[in-house]
């Protein structure tokens, strides 16, 4: 087979991982071998966190939501129970920005919540 030498396109492609990598700590910016692993690295974590990102905006706005559940004197949990049973389906993200700015909002929200428990019917 012959020899292919490359020119222009090593370069080119050693260039845009080198760009990839500015920012990076010593050698990871410099050096294209140590950069070519910083920046896959640093691309597999960016897939993962993108993921995550979303489970850990949930876990806070599930957290924010408790709290302001609790100054109201009632759970997380019974406040979702309860707002499921009235018929209000904020999502949680929406309850929470609620929660942190419109608390006299929110407050209706809970007594709704509270009254729809109250209407359900008792099991026997």
């Amino acid at each position: 087979m012959p020899r292919v030498k490359r020119g222009t396109k090593r370069r080119a492609k050693r260039k845009k991982l080198l760009k990839h990598a500015k920012g990076f700590f010593l050698t990871k910016s410099k050096l294209y071998r140590s950069a070519r692993e910083a920046v896959n690295r640093s691309l597999r974590y960016s897939y993962r966190d993108r993921h995550n990102k979303k489970r850990d905006f949930r876990r806070l706005w599930i957290q924010r939501l408790g709290a302001a559940a609790r100054n109201h004197g009632m759970s997380y949990s019974q406040l979702i129970h309860g707002l499921k049973l009235a018929g209000i389906e904020l999502d949680r993200k929406m309850l929470a920005d609620m929660a942190v700015r419109d608390d006299a909002g929110f407050g209706t929200l809970i007594e709704s919540a509270q009254n729809a428990i109250a209407a359900r019917p008792k099991k026997a």
